[in-house]
């Protein structure tokens, strides 16, 4: 019985043995792991960095709009009639006085020669009236009845010639019509439209500016222009017309520019892009627009600086990522001009801000850089 107890208490002692043993062990690798933990580096982040530049940019607002024609009519008949002649096609240019489109007026050359033949016996009533009143051989109502009567067939020979040349409708100024809307043989009524008659050369744009870049228009102010239907061709103007009042609702401005239309080939309602330049250039700084990372509570961009690893003093000096927050101005083509948060000769990242954390280690590789333009032309490939 005694060997067998001594047994048993040789055995628990065993077990507690290897206990406390597998205990320590896993103790010694936690304590280890903790150690490993507080000396670890994360690897550094591959980012492409940019300098902080200093650049002169000529003033400019940007704005978009629509092409208007200088003068637009949609050309009407004035009276009713059958049409007997259309001397235009559609999308042709006219000069201004060509003939477009003539009425019939057959009943209003009739009238006309009724209407001459009682002109012409009116005046030569008034001169037998007035060879008369000299020898005092009528009244002087005569003389006036006859006067009333010359005067009143003259009027009714040029309203029928009015409308007889009326009749005739003529283009009112150089342009090009668009396409006609009548053809011979048709009847029209007063107001019919025949055509819509534009002047395209020069032609307007007009856009919308807000409220602050009031102080800076002026009339005669270089104005560039492009349209979408155009890629890469620019057109030069100038602004002719500042509005006399701003719009309540959207605190802008409506503005018109003038731009020459030579080739003819700026058509009425395409939409514009205009930049509107001013003659002042000032100095800004500039850093790629992918720089910046921008949150509700302000803009950042990360800093990229020189600083040793305080756990190893004989490291070698490491770039690490600050954060800092900017003050953005305004943007132009992959560029965006910083007010406040920057130096000229600062590095920052460029690309690969958004996985950056403060403090983080940083490796430089700008050969997977993007290029970066002032004046960026995509390419539709």
């Amino acid at each position: 019985m005694k060997s067998r107890g001594r047994v048993w208490i040789v055995s628990i002692v065993g077990i507690v043995v290897v206990i406390v043993a597998l205990v320590g062990i896993k103790v010694g690798q936690i304590r280890a792991m903790i150690e490993a933990g507080k000396s670890f580096v994360p690897p550094p982040e591959a980012v492409t960095s940019a300098k902080v530049e200093a650049a002169s940019w000529q003033s400019r607002r940007s704005a978009i709009g629509s092409l208007v024609a200088v003068h637009d009519v949609v050309l009407g008949a004035e009276f009713p009639g059958l049409i007997r002649e259309v001397d235009f096609a559609s999308g042709t240019s006219l000069k201004r006085g060509a003939v477009m489109v003539r009425l019939d007026t057959t009943n209003e050359e009739a009238q006309l020669a009724s209407a001459t033949a009682d002109m012409e016996l009116a005046k030569t009533a008034l001169e037998r009236a007035r060879a008369l009143r000299k020898g005092e051989a009528n009244t002087p109502a005569d003389l006036e009845a006859a006067e009333a009567r010359a005067k009143q067939t003259k009027a009714i020979v040029a309203n029928i010639q009015a409308t007889i040349t009326k009749k005739t409708i003529h283009a009112p100024f150089d342009g090009r019509v668009a396409m006609k809307q009548v053809e011979r043989g048709q009847v029209v009524s007063p107001g019919t439209p025949l055509a819509t008659l534009q002047s395209v050369d020069p032609i307007y744009a007009e856009f919308s500016l807000p409220q602050q870049a009031l102080a800076d228009l002026k009339i005669g102010q270089v104005a560039t222009l492009r349209v979408d239907s155009f890629p890469g061709k620019t057109w030069q103007g100038a602004i002719s017309t500042v509005n006399s009042e701003v719009d309540a609702t959207t605190r802008n401005i409506r503005v018109r520019a003038t731009f020459p239309n030579k080739e003819g080939v700026l058509r009425p309602g395409l939409f514009a892009n205009v930049e509107v330049n001013a003659s002042d250039r000032r100095e800004v700084l500039t850093i790629p627009a992918t720089a910046v990372v921008y949150a509700p509570y302000g803009d950042t961009v990360f800093v990229l600086d020189s600083a040793k690893d305080a756990a190893q003093d004989s490291a070698p000096a490491a770039l690490v990522a600050q954060p800092r927050f900017v003050r953005l101005g305004e943007r132009r083509g992959d560029f965006v001009a910083v007010v406040l948060g920057l130096k000229a000769g600062e590095t920052v990242v460029s690309n690969g801000a958004f996985k950056l954390r403060k403090g983080a280690r940083v490796v430089v590789n700008n050969s997977l850089a993007p290029p970066v333009e002032l004046d960026p032309k995509p390419s539709d490939n």
